[in-house]
């Protein structure tokens, strides 16, 4: 195995582009290549990369996917620099859990998405 990129289904995609925007995700790939009316993007930022996909594109193929937003899904993603990244954008999300040591070493901090989805950024100094 190589990587890993979460395909992450949304009830609005646009909003959903906005707000990992804010969090210094940009699109790469998208469904259709051209225009703004997406069913699919893929956003990346550094070496994370997110797909997101609308409910509706694949309601027919794959009906069992979870109609549900949020879930029980933790999105945990490593960074750099994590005191300055809180600060660019603690004003622009919904923080959960402001930055704190954990007993395993890391600074993290815990934000909700737009679509209720919950991602945990850490850094691990060695």
């Amino acid at each position: 195995m190589e990587s890993l990129s979460p395909n992450i289904f949304v009830k609005d995609i646009h909003k959903t582009i906005e707000f990992y925007k804010q969090l210094g995700f940009e699109i790469n790939m998208s469904v259709p290549e051209t225009g703004t009316d997406f069913v699919w993007v893929m956003m990346t930022c550094g070496k994370v990369n997110f797909m997101f996909q609308t409910y509706d594109s694949l309601a027919n193929e794959l009906p069992e996917i979870s109609r549900k937003d949020g879930a029980s899904l933790l999105l945990y993603i490593n960074i750099k620099n994590i005191h300055s990244f809180f600060e660019s954008v603690k004003e622009k999300v919904t923080v959960l859990k402001g930055l704190e040591k954990t007993f395993y070493g890391a600074t993290e901090f815990s934000i909700k998405d737009n679509n209720n989805y919950v991602l945990t950024f850490a850094e691990h100094k060695s």
